[in-house]
């Protein structure tokens, strides 16, 4: 079983960065890749980015790509998902998945079997 607990969202001002944290609990060595996904009010699930756990290859949407960052630290079981120039479109709860090995595409939140609660992230202009 896989616990993902999330935490760093808040408010900030357009311009600003948030760092937000992924920490993962309990059978990790079957996770393949570890995503962010938001959600924005009134909207459906967008995918933002994901890391190959093995080998670190990252993968980020068009709509953040050279603002966020993903990253991960295998000692504490983390992955961080570092935003920088926020806009208020990035506004929504942001949540981080873990998709197993052999469990399907990264880039499908459908494929995902464990999630976290969800961090809010809200950018005012």
């Amino acid at each position: 079983q896989v616990q993902l607990v999330e935490s760093g969202g808040g408010s900030v001002q357009a311009g600003g960065s948030l760092r937000l944290s992924c920490v993962v609990f309990g059978y990790t060595y079957n996770i393949n890749y570890m995503t962010w996904f938001r959600q924005a009010p009134g909207k459906g699930l967008e995918w933002v980015s994901s890391i190959g756990t093995g080998d670190g290859s990252t993968n980020s949407a068009d709509s953040v790509k050279g603002r966020f960052t993903i990253s991960q630290d295998n000692a504490k079981n983390t992955v961080y998902l570092q935003m920088n120039s926020l806009k208020p479109e990035d506004t929504a709860m942001y949540y981080c998945a873990a998709l197993i090995r052999n469990g399907g595409n990264w880039y499908r939140a459908s494929d995902y079997k464990y999630w976290g609660q969800g961090t809010q992230v809200t950018v005012s202009s």
